[in-house]
């Protein structure tokens, strides 16, 4: 989403938003002395808003509901998608207070749109409210371009940001970035979507896992476990993984399951009220078993609703998958009793054994 900003020494209305290796900025309007600098921030304040209840529709797409129905979530979900058609009519031409009441739309795109045009009211100044229109239709115009899975541009944004999906062509390109780098580049981070790259990386760790696994005797799902014993690694993410594609997900299955659950979390939300159920019962069995209270306390506090960070869930997902493929080049390596980097006959191995099952990812 892009952030925007009052900049006080130039009395000046700026953009900002993350591009995956930094912030790209743009003065979209110097203001006239006519606005205020109040007037100023709290349409900054606005359209930030807006923005981010534009990239929401992007990073809670309809189709990613479970529910369909009419007033269902993704029912909701897709009216918000809508709303983009309203939005330059409330920046112009916004519901305005009258006889002590005012409208409000249960819409969170037109409702933000709505408080955005009242601050341009506020304003009083036509010359800014057009160029505003026009900005945000570039920005919803990069928020439909990144579902398409086009993140050039404006679109880039898209790759700071979880989504609960992805675009098939987004994961085609991550594949093609793991093809030139099977233990993971920069790029997986700054070009492409961060869920999109997940997927292919837990190919990938397939792949990775199953050429170290045949060297080493090992299971594939032992492999990043087993690693961790040679160099500290994030290995309790990847192994829930592999375990996952071993009984039968697919790797975007497998991958958007967790980020879901990972989203759910974030809104303060359970998303699997069993499975914490199940850690309670453990924990309470092993407390009687050992006849020490205390143990449960201790065991409930390793508690967590998701493995992943609520607040950058792909990303922290995608990090935790790069180390899981190296913990099966470490095993490798060890069992291969070799010296040779990574970008040897692993690489090779990973290659042809990732492009064998290809399949995975259609």
């Amino acid at each position: 989403m892009s952030t925007y900003a009052y900049d006080v020494d130039r009395h000046a209305l700026v953009v900002f938003w993350n591009t995956g290796m930094g912030n790209a900025a743009f003065t979209v309007a110097d203001l006239s002395r006519k606005v205020t600098g109040d007037q100023a921030q709290h349409l900054a304040h606005a359209l930030t808003r807006l923005s981010k209840q534009a990239w929401r529709t992007y990073t809670h797409p309809a189709s990613a509901a479970e529910d369909q129905s009419e007033n269902s979530e993704g029912w909701r979900r897709e009216h918000h998608r809508e709303a983009f058609t309203t939005v330059a009519d409330a920046l112009t031409t916004p519901n305005l207070p009258s006889d002590g009441m005012l409208l409000h739309s249960h819409n969170p795109v037109e409702e933000a749109a709505q408080q955005a045009g009242r601050a341009l009211h506020a304003a009083g100044d036509a010359d800014l409210t057009a160029r505003i229109v026009a900005e945000i239709q570039t920005e919803m115009n990069a928020v439909e371009q990144a579902e398409l899975g086009d993140l050039t541009g404006r679109a880039r944004q898209a790759v700071a940001l979880t989504r609960a999906g992805a675009s098939p062509a987004q994961v085609q390109a991550a594949d093609r970035i793991l093809s030139d780098h099977p233990l993971g580049s920069r790029a997986l981070f700054t070009d492409v979507d961060p869920v999109a790259a997940s997927i292919a990386a837990a190919h990938w760790l397939q792949a990775a896992a199953d050429v170290a696994a045949e060297t080493s005797g090992l299971a594939p799902t032992q492999i990043v476990e087993e690693a961790d014993n040679i160099e500290a690694l994030a290995h309790a993410t990847p192994t829930a993984v592999l375990e996952s594609l071993e009984v039968g997900l697919s790797p975007y299955d497998a991958i958007t399951g967790m980020i879901r659950e990972a989203m759910t979390a974030a809104e303060g939300k359970i998303p699997d009220i069993e499975a914490v159920r199940d850690c309670i019962s453990q924990a309470d069995e092993l407390a009687d078993e050992h006849q020490d209270p205390r143990l449960r306390d201790a065991l409930l506090q390793t508690l967590r609703t998701t493995p992943l960070d609520p607040m950058r869930p792909a990303h922290d997902l995608l990090e935790d998958l790069l180390d899981g493929i190296r913990g099966c080049w470490l095993i490798y390596r060890e069992s291969a009793e070799t010296e040779e980097g990574a970008d040897g006959p692993f690489a090779d191995a990973v290659r042809a054994e990732a492009n064998e099952h290809q399949d995975r990812l259609t």
